[in-house]
Order: C-alpha cells, then structure tokens, then sequence
C-alpha cells in the first residue's frame, strides 16, 4: 500500500466514525463561575451576635494585602489581612462587600535583622487579630460591637478563641474614620479588590 493510500483509507475511516457518532464529540471548557459569598452569620457569628475567629483563614482565605508600622524610626508591626474568595470576587464584580463578609486582619510583631540586600523585616508572633463582619441589616442594635454596617471583634494572641473588645466605637472604630467613606475598609491597600480601588489612596 502506497504513503497515499494509507492516508486516504484513514481518512475514509474518520469519516465514517465521525458520521457513526462513534468518536466523541468536543467539549468545551467553561470559565469559573464567581461562587455565592460566604457568610459568616450562622458559621462565625451567634445568633447574639457573638463573633468567633476563623481558626483556618491563614490556609483557606487569599491574602488581600499587607501592612508595615513605623515605631520610633522601625518597623513595629506588620498586619496582614484576609478574606474568603468568594468575598473577594463579589467585592471586584460589585465594589462592595456583600452582606456576612468577613474580613480578618493578624497583626503580628516584626523582627529585624541585617541581611545581604539590606535590614529585613518579617513577622514575628501574633499581637492581636481584628475581625470585620459586613451588616446590611442591621441585625443586633443592642449589640455595642455592631454598628456603622459591621460586626466588630478583638482577640489578642496569647487566646484566638477570647473575644475582648466591649465597644466598636472605643475599641475598633476610631483607627478606621479615614475610610468612611469606604465602608470603614482602607480598599486602596488591597489590590486583589480590582485595579479601581487605588483611586481612594490619600495623594501622594
């Protein structure tokens, strides 16, 4: 059998095995769909409004962006926040956070030593974290750690499962006024949140 034969008899069979139905068709791919924000209500919040820190966000939860600290001319703390994915997509779709979006910031001390490119910095062990729970309905007015649209929560290191704030606008509200306009949330600092968000930087 001639090189021209044999190409010609395995077209013929593709053909007809196309035709037969017998090869199988091609699929095509769909891109990801964004998925349902997750909710904290009923998962990490109480129905008193009693707000637990997630024990796993550092492996489920994307970064959302870092911060660094200065402290008598040094780097005293380096905080580092966090959200779930599905918060994170509706926020870039939408350019807000959906209700029972949760945010988690880990602020940890910062050490410091001499390396070849410089004086490095890196985190160090946990000083405290703050929890942030978006509420657009207003579910617990008697709730002095809910307010201006969020749940509010304070644990410190040495205990992630003690919550020891006892007043939003005392312990948490005041370091988040030059984000009010926001959604008490300093967006700016978290690029994963879409290419938009730079605009509400302070100048340069």
């Amino acid at each position: 059998m001639t090189t021209r034969m044999a190409k010609y008899l395995g077209f013929a069979i593709f053909s007809g095995l196309l035709v037969l139905g017998v090869l199988p068709e091609r699929t095509t791919v769909k891109a990801r769909e964004p998925s349902s924000p997750e909710s904290a209500f009923g998962t990490y919040v109480d129905a008193k409004g009693n707000i637990t820190l997630p024990p796993n966000f550092l492996i489920d939860w994307p970064s959302m962006g870092s911060w660094s600290v200065l402290e008598n001319g040094t780097i005293a703390d380096i905080h580092n926040v966090y959200a779930p994915r599905s918060v994170i997509e509706y926020y870039r779709k939408n350019h807000e956070f959906p209700d029972g979006a949760i945010i988690v910031k880990e602020v940890r001390h910062a050490r410091g030593a001499p390396h070849t490119t410089g004086e490095a910095f890196w985190v160090d062990d946990v000083k405290v974290w703050f929890v942030m729970v978006r509420d657009r309905q207003g579910r617990f007015p008697e709730n002095p750690l809910w307010g201006e649209g969020w749940g509010w929560a304070l644990f410190k290191g040495g205990d992630p499962t003690k919550q020891v704030a006892t007043n939003y606008k005392d312990d948490c509200l005041q370091c988040h006024v030059p984000a009010k306009d926001n959604e008490w949330i300093y967006v700016y600092a978290y690029p994963v949140l879409g290419d938009d968000v730079v605009k509400h930087a302070p100048p340069r």
